[in-house]
């Protein structure tokens, strides 16, 4: 007994020293924890309420972040990898969400609310979110929740402002540290406020009047460009009062006025809608472009590459629409026809075209707000987003506005002024030709009062030759009758000189060499032959010929016909020998000139010297014009000089 006694009491203290090292172990590791979870939310700087400062936008340490990749964590399980240090500094300017799929939270620390006469909000810039859940802390281990976003019905919320804002905790009685969790389905940029009330609704003020004046310039620039298309009827003027409605409309989704008073009870149709607003934007500018700067003329590759550009716009909008409206999301596909724009601006510029330079400014500056915006949405931007940054590309909107109204005006004054000089040519023209005229009367009239004092000074010597003509009067009756005679005997011989001179005039001009040079002076170039088959072609009148119809208008081509009653264009060398050849047309004319002139007897290797055209396609048209001078031996048999047009005329080749 005294032995197993021993040993027994030999074991509890063994036992109870196991008992104690586990403890303090375990005492360590909790220490260590929570010695590392204060040094880590210490770390994290904390922002003072203070009267004096009414805005503090967070940035750098004083946001810490967490990525939740599977969307599905909640906030005591936040809360505990806080505790567990999981958190991250923000080393970004503002911290921005990269992917569509992750939650992601972010804590702040606000300090104690004592001593201020403010009431204090968050807000939220980006009004374009899409979810976010706000934890604020009520007592020392309770939080209480809101929620705000895009995708909430705009009713919803505590302030009517375009801006996500919750009121935080006034009852705080230590340093507080609020939860924000946002997910989208796009990159933000998080930018957070701390702001007092009062400064709030003073800001808020501020802020819907420059609204006011924004929209307000945008409905002004879009009357303005109603009134010149009342005027001037160009389209480019229709296209740059889209563009501006466009413009409008974007930024009223992006600044989410739209959201609050075009259709605050459709949060899906806010997810998208600045999509189309945006694609609207792009398309109609660059058809402005093309319109304004006259590409079609001034640089018609250029021209052809921005068609393309709005069609792959066109096609990629279908493919947002019907495929994914995530698609929307990357909108720095603007950045193409934007460019482009500028581009084509800049090249027109360079050649000459003087309207294209308020058009390069007004571009300049909408290029520099893209950009601005652009490294804002990647977040490359070196200093902290401010509302100046924020609102930069509405400021360029403006100012790409106001130039492009210089652009149309300066371009209105070119073309009057172009107008005022041919005007003034024209007057100067017809005061010329009145001085003519003039210089041209006073001439004449001198010359008439010298013709009348020679004509009184020889009718005198007339009226003593009347004398002398009645006494041969009588000798010339007793002539007339023998004269009367010859005269009969004289018509019977002008009839048949009149047939030998016709007859020797047709010979001498069938046999004519006239040289292509001296043909050319009557058909010099591809104008004066269309208007000849003209003239020949319909010279007993126009009649369709699909219909019978005699009425016509202009066709495309020069000199071409087009029915008024089916449409149907014919053009001046249809259905004539000339169709279908690829021969200038006015050596084509020389061609049935010399066959017609040598009877077809010119060789194909003589009109290939003389024309300068290959052999083979000189014996092709010339065989052409044989066979039509054979099937039409009896109209040009006497046909006259112009019997080799009779050739051309009534060919019913297709």
């Amino acid at each position: 007994m005294p032995v197993v006694y021993a040993l027994r009491v030999r074991k509890i203290p063994y036992r109870l020293l196991s008992m104690f090292k586990l403890l303090l172990r375990s005492l360590i590791s909790v220490t260590a924890l929570a010695l590392c979870s204060i040094i880590n939310v210490c770390a994290q700087t904390t922002v003072p309420i203070n009267d004096k400062v009414q805005q503090h936008i967070f940035e750098y340490k004083q946001i810490y972040w967490l990525e939740d990749t599977t969307g599905k964590l909640n906030f005591n399980q936040v809360k505990n990898l806080a505790r567990s240090g999981n958190f991250k500094i923000n080393q970004e300017p503002t911290p921005v969400t990269r992917h569509p799929n992750s939650a992601y939270w972010y804590r702040l620390s606000i300090g104690k609310n004592t001593g201020t006469k403010n009431n204090w909000l968050l807000e939220f810039f980006d009004q374009t979110i899409d979810s976010i859940a706000v934890y604020s802390p009520v007592t020392q281990n309770s939080y209480s929740i809101a929620y705000l976003g895009s995708r909430h019905p705009f009713a919803a919320r505590f302030y009517q402002h375009k801006n996500l804002s919750i009121n935080i905790n006034p009852n705080a009685n230590n340093d507080g540290v609020y939860y924000v969790r946002i997910r989208s389905n796009h990159s933000v940029n998080v930018i957070i406020v701390l702001r007092s009330v009062s400064r709030f609704i003073s800001y808020a003020l501020d802020e819907y009047f420059f609204f006011g004046v924004f929209y307000g310039m945008i409905l002004v620039f879009g009357l303005y460009n109603l009134m010149m298309f009342i005027a001037m009827r160009q389209v480019q003027y229709l296209y740059y009062i889209a563009y501006n409605i466009s413009i409008g409309l974007y930024e009223m989704c992006a600044d989410g006025i739209a959201y609050q008073y075009m259709w605050p009870n459709l949060p899906g149709w806010n997810q998208y809608a600045y999509g189309i607003a945006l694609f609207a934007a792009s398309i109609f500018a660059v058809l402005f472009t093309q319109s304004l700067l006259n590409l079609k003329v001034n640089a018609p590759r250029l021209n052809k590459v921005i068609s393309w550009v709005v069609i792959l716009r066109s096609l990629y909008f279908a493919a947002c629409i019907s495929i994914n409206n995530n698609l929307f999301n990357y909108k720095i596909i603007e950045f193409i026809p934007l460019s482009l724009a500028f581009y084509a601006g800049c090249y027109t510029l360079f050649t000459g075209y003087k309207p294209a330079r308020f058009f390069v400014i007004g571009y300049a500056f909408l290029l520099v707000g893209f950009i601005i915006k652009t490294c804002i949405a990647l977040n490359i931007w070196w200093l902290p987003v401010s509302e100046f940054d924020y609102y930069s590309l509405s400021f360029c909107f403006i100012m790409e506005m106001l130039f492009i109204s210089f652009a149309i005006g300066d371009k209105v004054r070119i073309l009057k002024n172009e107008k005022d000089d041919a005007q003034g040519h024209m007057i100067m023209q017809m005061r010329q030709n009145e001085e003519l005229k003039d210089t041209l009367n006073k001439r004449l009239e001198g010359q008439v009062r010298e013709r009348t004092r020679e004509l009184v000074e020889k009718s005198s010597m007339i009226a003593e030759q009347n004398e002398e003509l009645k006494s041969v009067n009588e000798l010339l009756q007793q002539q007339a009758e023998e004269i009367s005679r010859m005269n009969v005997l004289l018509e019977k011989d002008n009839i048949i000189l009149h047939n030998d001179i016709e007859k020797v005039t047709h010979d001498r001009v069938m046999s004519a060499e006239v040289d292509f040079e001296e043909f050319s002076k009557i058909y010099p170039d591809r104008e004066t032959c269309f208007k000849f088959l003209s003239d020949l072609k319909w010279e007993h009148g126009y009649a369709c010929r699909k219909c019978g119809n005699t009425h016509y208008g202009g066709g495309h081509l020069p000199y071409s016909r087009r029915c008024s009653k089916c449409g149907y264009e014919e053009s001046v060398i249809a259905y004539t020998i000339l169709q279908n050849t690829r021969i200038p047309i006015n050596k084509a004319f020389y061609i049935i000139f010399l066959m017609y002139s040598t009877k077809g007897k010119i060789s194909s290797h003589k009109l290939s010297e003389i024309l300068s055209i290959r052999q083979s396609t000189c014996w092709a048209y010339s065989s052409r014009i044989k066979k039509v001078m054979e099937s039409r031996k009896k109209e040009i048999r006497d046909a006259g000089t112009k019997g080799w047009s009779k050739l051309v005329i009534d060919y019913t080749a297709n």
